[in-house]
């Protein structure tokens, strides 16, 4: 009998170790997916025909449209089953990677990999967070949370060094062929894994998830519609606040109604649950636009292959990943609210010198310094941010709690990169156009069309490539074209840095009224965070 129940425990032991391994392989798959895509960006846009800003786009609408939808999600999840769920979850991610491996053309990026690739990440993160929780019980919990949670960190570590050695020796359509097949594996085990029954409330608030997503849809695609000189912008921008405004009126009103809502409001009486999904939110934006504008920097002002542009930003995120790492470590050494104001002010360091240097910067070491410092700053937030906000939070409420910071992190994501996109092309324009119309070598006639150009074509090109672009001209107008291009690139990429810089100083001023606050007390939820 003794025998029968160690086989069976040996048995149960290993269901759990290989399910564990699985979850974490989906895990991985979510963070180093963008971390491909960005350091990927100059063969993507060479190989489908395609803009600089379009790519971004795409990479921006991927991080909004899972942002957007990931509380509805969530709930999606408790209706349908958790399971089934995840399934979704995951072969919407495998569509959007297979997308990305026979794609043509942008529209089935945008369609595959940033919309149905986004709406399986916002199915797959709550689904996985409650199976997480429902397939193990105390320690093994703890341990399988920590190991997804490890997974995140490593994939945000060494996707772009994994993907510039894919693209720059074989294809960027491998690194997303790779995900589908790990994502086959995840499938292959999915007999490993037990449903989680909701027995909770099963109305649905659509008026709440219509909200949501036309809140966060039209602030960020307000955004990306001026990166491309569209109109309507200040529209629907504005069309997002009152609809996030009147997001916060409906969730007030259902709660002193006892109605069913897209999420608990009393959520946000916690003020450490406050300050910390405005802190999330404000780290993401500043990764965001670090994570597109420096990329863009290596492989179209500097022409740097992928690997090269990989090995340039490694010491940002390998910093990242150990600085986060030996933070964990020590945890409770120092107040938290302490650790992330110097989280924080790393980040405005570290921002601030990439800004002074990018004019001065012939290679990607000169990068060294100031993105170990901004690495050192993201470390140390990823380290506390989760369990400051999550930490005091209920057992009961857990789940609901990290999906409203998984969404403000996501949204963050979204308008960084949007935001440094938009900024850096709008002052590329306004540059190219300035620069032309004050040239003595350009023919007054010539200008207007010269600046039109640039303002068309320019963007994706390296000095090399534009030289292609223009070789039937004459050569002084051939040499001046390539001089405004050189000379209107690194202003434009300081004015996109502004926007880490300016998310990472108003998160420092956040870290104030945290510090006057004592030290949130870690319940039952904290064990339930997800990383990353």
């Amino acid at each position: 009998m003794a025998e029968v129940s160690r086989g069976a425990g040996a048995t149960t032991g290993r269901r759990d170790r290989l399910l564990a391994l699985l979850l974490a392989m989906a895990m991985f798959v979510l963070v180093v997916d963008t971390s491909l895509m960005n350091v990927s960006i100059a063969a993507v846009v060479r190989d489908l025909g395609t803009t600089v800003s379009g790519v971004q786009s795409a990479v921006a609408l991927e991080a909004l449209v899972s942002a957007a939808f990931i509380i509805i999600g969530g709930k999606v999840g408790d209706l349908i089953g958790r399971k089934k769920a995840y399934v979704l979850g995951l072969l919407g991610y495998a569509a959007g990677a297979i997308a990305m491996t026979v794609a043509q053309g942008l529209t089935v990026v945008i369609i595959v990999w940033a919309v149905i690739g986004g709406l399986g990440a916002a199915l797959l993160l709550p689904a996985m967070q409650s199976l997480v929780h429902g397939n193990f019980e105390g320690a093994a919990r703890k341990r399988v949370y920590a190991l997804v949670g490890a997974a995140a960190a490593i994939a945000a570590a060494v996707g772009p060094l994994l993907g510039g050695f894919i693209t720059t020796f074989l294809s960027w359509r491998l690194g997303f062929a790779l995900e589908v097949l790990i994502i086959a594996v995840v499938l292959c085990g999915l007999r490993l894994v037990r449903d989680v029954p909701y027995t909770g409330v099963r109305r649905v608030d659509l008026v709440g998830s219509v909200l949501s997503v036309v809140g966060m849809g039209t602030i960020v695609l307000g955004i990306l519609v001026w990166q491309e000189g569209g109109e309507s912008v200040g529209a629907l921008v504005t069309v997002g606040v009152v609809a996030l405004g009147s997001l916060a009126w409906w969730l007030v009103r259902c709660r002193r109604r006892g109605r069913a809502a897209l999420l608990d409001v009393g959520l946000f009486e916690s003020p450490w649950f406050r300050l910390g999904i405005s802190a999330q939110l404000l780290q993401q934006t500043a990764l965001g636009g670090t994570m597109i504008a420096l990329p863009i920097y290596l492989q179209m002002v500097l022409e740097y292959s992928a690997l090269l542009a990989g090995l340039s930003l490694a010491p940002l995120s390998l910093t990242m990943f150990a600085v986060a790492l030996l933070a964990g470590r020590r945890a409770g050494r120092r107040r938290p609210a302490t650790v992330i104001r110097i989280g924080f002010l790393l980040l405005v360091i570290g921002n601030a010198i990439l800004i002074a240097t990018v004019p001065r910067a012939d290679f990607g070491w000169a990068l060294v310094l100031p993105l170990a410092i901004a690495g050192a700053g993201f470390g140390l937030l990823v380290s506390q941010l989760n369990a400051y906000t999550l930490g005091p939070m209920s057992e009961e409420r857990a789940s609901e709690a990290a999906g409203v910071n998984s969404a403000a992190g996501s949204f963050g994501l979204s308008l960084g990169l949007a935001l440094a996109g938009a900024v850096m092309l709008a002052t590329l324009a306004t540059t190219f156009t300035a620069e032309a119309r004050a040239s003595a070598v350009l023919a007054p006639g010539d200008q207007a069309r010269v600046a039109a150009a640039l303002e068309r074509d320019a963007e994706v090109m390296s000095n090399t490539g534009l030289g292609e672009l223009v070789a039937d001209e004459p050569p002084p107008v051939r040499d001046e074209i390539v001089r405004i291009n050189t000379e209107a690139r690194p202003p434009a990429l300081q004015v996109a840095l502004l926007v880490p810089l300016v998310a990472g100083v108003l998160g420092l001023l956040l870290t104030f009224p945290m510090s006057r606050r004592p030290d949130p007390e870690q319940g039952g939820g904290a064990e339930s965070v997800l990383a990353g």
